[in-house]
């Protein structure tokens, strides 16, 4: 069984323990830490190079300052079970950051969708991997924008905030809103691991296009793939005249920003995040086939 390390620290059940740590906390932490709990409350679990992507110049400072966070209980961590290899730290929210976030919500501990034993339970679970890989691609973003200067991630919508807005229609792995100079470019991402079968993929179509006429405006639907086989088969059911789809395979380190995106309807050439343009194109080229 995979356990946070947070269970194992000695005093962890002392409260006078816990109330010296929040009054230490409170005069230890900045903007930039409570914007990690923002993000780990909202995405539940990211990885210290996703970490990184946020707001740090290196994985070397990220690791430090997750050192110093994990010590004041504001972040847990925790190691998925590997046969090969070792994974790297996984963070999720502590006590101590947990107790940030409802201050800042001005609510009790007990009002928050989170639970202690989150590092315990995501490391336990098979979906781990889709959401962290998920949540990868969205850090990633975060990263180009903060490297670019004139990008940004306007929104970004965890799954679990997705399936409480639409859950009866459709639930995709996010919505963003990605923003580079005078261009935004609103989205739908699903998350593929080649783990679903294809008419499965077909099948949350129809869900999109409801989506969609309800919102009374279409909105892009993107699809990253692990592997070319994988993006290939998949296009071939990914056609719809109410729904405009977009795929990619992003390369270990490619970024999402880059001309990775192919439109279905269209052979090429890929296009930039941003350069795809309003979805309206897109299913003109879906109803013409």
């Amino acid at each position: 069984m995979v356990r946070s390390e947070s269970v194992r620290r000695s005093g962890i059940g002392s409260r006078n323990g816990r109330e010296e740590r929040r009054f230490e906390l409170a005069g230890r932490i900045t903007e930039r830490d409570r914007a990690i709990f923002r993000l780990l409350y909202e995405h539940r679990v990211l990885t210290t190079a996703q970490v990184a992507d946020i707001g740090f110049p290196t994985v070397r400072k990220a690791q430090e300052r997750l050192a110093i966070l994990f010590d004041l209980e504001a972040v847990d961590r925790f190691r998925p079970r590997s046969y090969s290899g070792s994974n790297p730290f996984h963070f999720v929210l502590g006590t101590a950051g947990a107790a940030v976030i409802a201050a800042e919500r001005d609510v009790e501990m007990s009002d928050l969708h989170w639970n202690r034993n989150i590092g315990s339970a995501l490391g336990a679970s098979s979906h781990l991997p889709h959401l962290v890989g998920s949540n990868g691609f969205f850090t990633a973003l975060v990263r180009v924008a903060r490297e670019r200067g004139d990008a940004s991630l306007v929104e970004w919508w965890s799954d679990r905030r997705c399936a409480a807005e639409w859950g009866e229609v459709v639930r995709p792995d996010g919505y963003a809103v990605w923003a580079e100079g005078e261009k935004r470019l609103p989205f739908l991402f699903e998350y593929d691991r080649a783990s679903e079968r294809l008419a499965r993929l077909e099948a949350k179509l129809p869900g999109y296009a409801t989506l969609a006429r309800a919102a009374k405006h279409p909105t892009w639907v993107l699809f990253r793939f692990p592997t070319n086989g994988r993006e290939s088969a998949a296009r071939q059911v990914l056609g719809h005249p109410e729904v405009a789809v977009a795929t990619a395979v992003l390369a270990p380190g490619q970024a999402p920003d880059t001309a990775a995106w192919l439109v279905v309807g269209e052979t090429g050439p890929r296009r930039r995040l941003a350069d795809l343009g309003h979805p309206a194109r897109a299913l003109e080229l879906t109803r013409s086939r």
